[in-house]
């Protein structure tokens, strides 16, 4: 986890607490002529436990480079999660590549049931009841990718309720 200190209007300082996930860590060797040259990508998942969440694939010759280089994309990947009562709000299915994910709305106890890469994107965005079901290719970087996708499908209440024309209260009765 990384403390950072952002200013507001007021000029106060205010923490900005992330949670940090390294979900995949790889080590590749080049063989050169004086034996193995190793280099390190590593794929981590950024989030704030309130609904923003964003993912940063980052490559060095170094393992904690490497590291910080994705946690720096991850941070300029936010995107934004709608949440309800710690689900999300309806069931969705995408694909990225061959790699496709399943994501099912659960009611309050259920708690996160999913595997590790999905697992690591629901956490960091703060949801505590889904249900999930990783289908095809299980790289763990395309399982990112699809996560991300359908987390980007996902429709907000405010948006449904804007495109039929009705308010939220007609919607949710």
């Amino acid at each position: 986890m990384e403390n950072r200190k952002d200013f507001n209007k007021e000029g106060q300082t205010k923490e900005k607490e992330y949670v940090e996930k390294l979900v995949k860590l790889n080590r590749t060797a080049k063989v050169v002529k004086g034996g193995r040259r190793f280099s390190f990508s590593a794929l981590t998942v950024v989030g704030d436990q309130k609904g923003r969440v964003g993912f940063g694939f980052g490559k060095a010759n170094d393992v904690t480079e490497a590291i910080r280089k994705s946690i720096d994309k991850a941070k300029r990947n936010m995107m934004v999660v709608p949440l309800k009562n710690g689900t999300i709000p309806h069931e969705i299915q995408a694909e990225y590549k061959s790699s496709c994910v399943l994501l099912k709305p659960a009611c309050s106890g259920t708690g996160i049931i999913a595997g590790g890469p999905i697992r690591a994107v629901l956490e960091a965005a703060g949801a505590t009841d889904v249900l999930s079901k990783s289908l095809g290719s299980n790289t763990s970087v395309n399982v990112v990718r699809a996560t991300f996708e359908a987390i980007g499908q996902l429709m907000d209440v405010r948006s449904v309720a804007k495109n039929r024309g009705k308010s939220i209260k007609d919607l949710w009765g």
